[in-house]
């Protein structure tokens, strides 16, 4: 901290000295009002503790003028400072007081930064102020009351920090009525919405309060901002009826997020009619969520009366009983409907099936009976459908294969009969089918087994389905499980399921299979589980199995497998559980029998005519095999110890090299500025050279701001230590003392993948687009090791352009652990497709602004399923060179908005700046054709992974499979080329 005063000192007195020779030179700056505002700049410098990138280097120059400084703008007679803009320069500290002292302040923005502390009440003196933007920092303590004088205050946004505390009812009862925007959410706010009858907003347009701890009805006081578009109080605790009288007079409502609190509806929680009937009146509503309360009644019929351009409707884990209004076909824009987990009943209504812009429907976990309307078949662009855990029975029907778009079909648990249909497989993108716990009878249709389209499961277990495994699953090459336990199959094991190479989950329990096991299965490379109980199997169980290095669950039990089992290997975990009702089954596995060695009792003449013959023989020959055995053992037993030594001395050799703290001092220059290559929010990262000329990177993680995060340089550590990749990042060695804690890695000579999508210099040339589909293949394999293959599986949470490195050969390394998640082991009871997380770090939202999975800002845990956005983000800004943080999206909320808002009939304006991105300037019709598919691919891939719905996305196995695609016909493209044009030549 002592570095910190001396240089405020010296901005201090620079700055004196430069304000006196603007005075003596009659420089308009020495104007009063400018030199008090210059002074309050410097003032307010000294808060600051941290700043990576050199943002504010314009500040201590004496040459440059105030109204020139960095984020600084003044009125157009340049006599006083309008705009503090320092948004998203990773600024650290704390905000100084001294802000006060500039009086014409209008808008002041230190959004994406990392300031802490409070916020000081003394901005409240700035009476012009017109826009405060503190979101996305770690600023925390009470929201200061003082802010309430503020009446010129049209735009707050304190979002996304760590305040607590009450609302000071002078934000919003000051007698000012030109507020139109109030971000509060993701703190830790309590008490109720502090707005008394008396306070008007009348110009109020967002209100966003979500995820905080707010009790309470809504306000009445509230029903004054008829202004209003955006409603969002989501994630709190408030409770009482739904406020149907409030939203009545809010005629411009386009988004109302109610879900997760404790509303009910009128009447003693029995009627939802008032509330939708006061609903009619917002003629431009959007989406509307009441997911996660305690609504109780039927659906009304005046659910028609919605206004038709309702896309998004969540009425999902409440009390909701009765039957689906037929009148519901009258939401004709409908995308998404969710009224999973209620007690609804009755059939579902073939109204439902005139909604021609569904998407995503979720019937799940009610009491729905009668058949599936076949006319389900006719939604073009239904990509999800889950009718599972209701009492439907009937046939599936046929007409499922017209869903061209179809993707995940969910209807286990239900009352389903008849055959399975074979015209499932027409349904060419399917990824998802689970048709478990029915009556399906007859055989598996070769069509379905052999769908390559299905890419995380299969599930037909618990139906009647009986006949051999079709040969054709060997075809589903990319499926990560297959259950089909629990039926009455029969036959043999084929041993083409070998093929299926990206398989992780195999059951086939409960059956009548027989035969032997076959060998090929242990040969899966990622098989983790599987599970041949009760079956009528024989034979050895497979060495195979045994020398797996990746499986971890394994059931054998009930079959008539026999000899011996050694707990070597994938067997060393296993106990008896595993093995029983296989009688001839010996061996060392904990609690099984031993095998016994076979014993002969002869009549005693026999061993007597034996022993005559067999003595002078043992004579000739028996005594020097038995000194020559001696001898071998003995050198056996010295060849185990010096193994034993050699193993030691390797485990020595993997052990870090010691490097000391005065080595990387040495090493950066004594972390010398000049030495600094990158800053992130944890900790500066500096190039340096060891003695023996090794460059290195060393990542030094702040001390404070990483205690935010608890053991995140452990978790660093011991994720690097233990994963292997040639698209991870390795560790060299750590350096780790109470106050000093640093990472060593290797330097990487060609950077960021952010400094090549985004050149310092215009004449810096950008990579072209077979490397970047290249680097884009490198991380999804990378990202995919780390959900699927991993010793420990990990999310990263904080995938971007800045944490993927380019090695010599341009080979993208994925990188920065800090902030990782540790995804759930395999002793926890998960279903192999529900890949669940734990976060060890609750309370901080995971990863960088603009690459932040949307379920993370709804308090949703770290997930697989937040990388694949995160992924998609990053595909959407290579093939578009926009940042996802910037605000170029006409009118869209986010990259991934504005993209799908060109797709697919107006994606010129993205595809033709992507296409300058190919190698060769002159390029052929046929490459220019190959570069077109590859970037439309691309788009799609990005808005598959960018869904809103976490459930939706694809895995990052898929991804890595599609890359590795892409990147293959691109270089086959590429070298068809290159003969082409060598043969004309």
């Amino acid at each position: 901290m002592g570095r910190f005063r001396l240089f405020s000192l010296y901005v201090s007195v620079l700055f004196l000295l430069t304000a006196f020779r603007a005075v003596v030179s009659g420089d308009r700056a020495g104007d009063s009002q400018i030199v008090s505002d210059r002074a309050s700049l410097v003032s307010f410098m000294s808060g600051i503790v941290s700043d990576p990138r050199n943002a504010l280097q314009s500040w201590n120059s004496s040459d440059v003028h105030v109204c020139n400084w960095t984020g600084v703008t003044c009125n157009s007679a340049r006599s006083a400072i309008v705009t503090l803009d320092l948004s998203g320069r990773s600024l650290g500290g704390t905000i100084s007081p001294a802000i006060a002292g500039l009086s014409k302040l209008i808008i002041f923005d230190l959004s994406r930064n990392f300031f802490e502390g409070r916020i000081p009440p003394e901005i409240g003196s700035l009476v012009e102020l017109q826009q405060l933007s503190l979101p996305w920092n770690l600023l925390e303590g009470t929201i200061p009351s003082e802010l309430g004088s503020l009446r010129k205050l049209v735009y707050i946004d304190l979002g996304i920090n760590k305040l607590s505390g009450d609302i000071p009812e002078e934000m919003f009862c000051n007698g000012s009525s030109v507020l139109e925007y109030v971000d509060l959410s993701n703190n830790t706010l309590t008490g109720k919405i502090p707005l008394r009858d008396g306070c008007e907003l009348g110009a109020l347009n967002y209100l966003l309060l979500w995820s905080n701890r707010l009790v309470g009805p809504v306000p009445p006081a509230l029903a004054n901002s008829t202004r209003l578009k955006w409603l969002d109080l989501e994630s709190n605790m408030l409770s009482g009826e739904l406020p149907a009288g409030i939203v009545h007079k809010m005629p411009r409502l386009q988004y109302l997020y109610l879900s997760y609190n404790n509303f009910v509806s009128h009447d003693g929680n029995t009627n939802l009619g008032p509330f939708f009937s006061a609903l009619a009146n917002s003629s431009n509503l959007q989406e509307l969520e009441l997911g996660a309360n305690k609504i109780g009644g039927e659906i009304p019929a005046n659910i028609g009366n919605l206004p038709r351009t309702l896309r998004q409707f969540h009425l999902a884990e409440n009390l909701i009983h009765g039957s689906i209004p037929p009148q519901i076909s009258n939401l004709i824009n409908l995308t998404l409907l969710n009224l999973s987990s209620n007690f609804l009943n009755g059939t579902i209504p073939t109204e439902l099936c005139r909604l021609q812009g569904l998407e995503r429907v979720y019937l799940s976990n009610n009491s729905l009976s009668g058949e599936i309307p076949s006319a389900l078949g006719d939604l073009p662009h239904l990509g999800l459908l889950d009718l599972s855990r209701n009492k439907l029975s009937g046939l599936i029907p046929d007409s499922f294969a017209n869903i061209s778009q179809l993707r995940r079909l969910f209807l286990y648990k239900n009352q389903l009969s008849g055959m399975i249909p074979p015209s499932l497989a027409k349904c060419v993108n399917l990824e998802i089918l689970d048709l478990s716990h029915n009556r399906l009878s007859g055989t598996i249709p070769d069509e379905v087994a052999g769908m390559r389209s299905l890419k995380i499961y299969l599930n037909l277990s618990s139906n009647y389905l009986h006949g051999a495994l079709p040969l054709e699953l060997s075809k589903m090459d990319m499926v990560l499980a297959i259950d089909l336990s629990s039926n009455n199959l029969s036959g043999t094991i084929p041993s083409q399921l070998g093929s299926c190479i990206a398989l992780e989950f195999l059951n086939l329990s409960g059956n009548m299979l027989e035969g032997p096991l076959p060998f090929s299965i242990g040969q899966l490379p990622y098989l983790r589980a599987l599970d041949v109980s009760s079956n009528h199997l024989i034979g050895a169980i497979p060495q195979s199995l045994q020398a797996s290095p990746t499986l971890k669950q394994l059931n054998f039990s009930f079959n008539g497998f026999y000899g011996n089992v050694s707990d070597d290997g994938a067997f060393a975990a296993l106990t008896e559980d595993s093995f029983l009702g296989n009688s001839g089954l010996c061996g060392s596995i904990k609690g099984m029998k031993a095998c016994k060695k076979r014993r002969h009792y002869h009549l005693i003449i026999v061993p007597i005519l034996l022993s005559l013959v067999v003595t002078p023989i043992f004579c000739v020959f028996g005594y020097p095999l038995t000194l020559r055995s001696k001898i071998r053992q003995k050198l056996a037993s010295f060849s185990k110890s010096d193994m034993v030594v050699e193993e030691k001395q390797e485990s020595k050799e993997h052990r870090y090299p010691k490097i000391s703290y005065r080595q990387l001092m040495e090493a950066t220059g004594g972390f010398n500025p000049s030495s600094l290559i990158g800053s992130g929010q944890f900790g500066h990262v500096y190039k340096g050279v060891l003695q023996d000329n090794t460059r290195i990177a060393v990542k030094v993680l702040d001390s404070k701001t990483a205690g935010e995060i608890p053991g995140s340089f452990k978790r660093e550590c011991q994720i690097l230590k233990r994963t292997r990749h040639r698209n991870l990042i390795r560790i060299i060695t750590i350096c780790s003392r109470p106050d000093f804690k640093a990472l060593v890695l290797p330097l990487m000579s060609n950077g960021s993948l952010e400094r090549h999508l985004y050149p310092s210099h215009k004449l810096d040339q950008g990579l072209d687009l077979v490397q970047l589909v290249s680097i884009c293949s490198d991380v999804a394999e990378a990202v995919a090791y780390l959900h699927h293959y991993s010793p420990v599986r990990v999310v990263h949470c904080d995938l971007k352009p800045s944490n993927i490195l380019l090695d010599d050969d341009m080979t993208a390394l994925v990188t920065d652990f800090g902030i990782s998640r540790l995804v759930k082991g395999d002793d926890e009871d998960v279903p192999p497709y529900d890949l669940a997380s734990f976060c060890s770090t609750d309370g901080l939202l995971c990863g960088s602004v603009g690459y932040i999975a949307p379920e993370y800002g709804m308090g949703r845990r770290a997930s697989t399923q937040g990388d694949v956005y995160s992924f998609g983000v990053l595909l959407l800004e290579i093939v578009t060179g926009v940042r996802p943080t910037d605000v170029l999206f006409d009118g869209c909320s986010s990259l991934h908005e504005w993209v799908k808002s060109h797709y697919p009939h107006n994606l010129d304006p993205i595809v033709q700046p992507a296409l300058s991105r190919c190698s060769t300037s002159s390029m052929s019709e046929y490459l220019r054709k190959a570069c077109c598919e590859v970037i439309v691919e691309l788009i799609e891939l990005g808005l598959m992974c960018t869904q809103y719905a976490p459930s939706t996305r694809p895995s990052m196995m898929d991804m890595a499979h599609e890359m590795s695609t892409l990147k293959q016909y691109l270089s086959d493209s590429s070298s068809q080329e290159m003969e082409a044009t060598s043969s004309k030549r």
